[in-house]
């Protein structure tokens, strides 16, 4: 089966005339025919009945028409995707993106890339750190801007593009928020922690942290968006650490002895997957932007 005899099959199919399908082709008559006879041979069944010069669709026509009306249509856009790419053209780009990197890094590289290509159709998509992987590895989605995890699947690629600074933060009516001193790790064990989801590589920072220590840690909560955690902080349920830009007059920052987080942020890909024109484009203006 291939696509000219699709082509044929679909043009006899819609004009009820091999004439007039050879018309519509640009072809001579025979040349029409041989290709539905051939079309009909693969397929081992007749796909029209011919009654005088009128011809009429098989049940096993009829069955096939919409299917290769879709194989025509997937051909086409193929055809428009490569002839795109060809001429630098971009015209779609999925992508997947942590909500703080959303938030605060991604806005100015994403014009920047509208601006390049104006008709761009962006799918970003906010998701948590294992779906995210789940799904480049999946290959639904080229690119993931999230906090890079220490440990990552043989497949994937990932390239740190900026350091996020993190800092223990209380509310202002905290018992340590009045500390005019530096303040020891062991102290924080007293009291309660808000902080993201186990699985999440921030939390796994603080952990180690406080495991290299030999300290425990008192979690109270499970909360993975940040501004959240910042607002119940902020209420006094506890304390947490959250990205330096984050902090404004609602905490108060806390100076921990000895003691200095930093996370990576980062891109991720598939390591065998060609990636697109745009993702190649945004991966280039989000390195210049550094």
């Amino acid at each position: 089966m291939d696509h000219h005899s699709l082509e044929a099959f679909l043009a006899v199919a819609d004009s009820g005339s091999f004439s007039r399908a050879a018309e519509k082709l640009f072809l001579t008559q025979p040349a029409v025919s041989k290709r539905v006879a051939n079309l009909e041979s693969s397929l081992d069944t007749k796909l029209f009945d011919r009654i005088g010069r009128e011809v009429y669709l098989t049940e096993s026509g009829r069955l096939l028409v919409d299917r290769a009306s879709r194989i025509m249509e997937d051909i086409r856009d193929a055809r428009q995707a490569i002839r795109q790419h060809s001429s630098g053209e971009v015209t779609h780009l999925g992508l997947a993106s942590s909500h703080h990197i959303g938030l605060h890094y991604l806005g100015p590289i994403l014009r920047q890339l509208v601006d390049r290509y104006p008709q761009v159709d962006l799918d970003l998509q906010f998701l948590e750190s294992e779906q995210t992987l789940d799904a480049i590895l999946r290959r639904d989605l080229e690119l993931a801007f999230i906090t890079l995890p220490v440990v990552l699947h043989r497949d994937l690629v990932k390239e740190r593009l900026w350091s996020d600074p993190l800092c223990f933060v209380v509310s202002h009516d905290h018992p340590l928020a009045a500390s005019q001193r530096r303040v020891r790790l062991n102290e924080l064990v007293q009291f309660r922690a808000i902080l993201p989801d186990s699985t999440t590589t921030t939390f796994r920072l603080v952990q180690q942290t406080f495991e290299r220590h030999h300290l425990p840690l008192n979690r109270c909560l499970a909360v993975n968006y940040l501004e959240t955690i910042r607002t119940l902080v902020a209420s006094g349920l506890g304390w947490s650490v959250l990205p330096q830009r984050l902090l404004d007059e609602s905490v108060a920052q806390l100076d921990i002895e000895q003691v200095q987080l930093m996370r990576q942020l980062g891109v991720i890909h598939h390591r065998q997957r060609t990636l697109s024109r745009g993702a190649q484009a945004l991966l280039d203006i989000a390195r210049r932007a550094l």
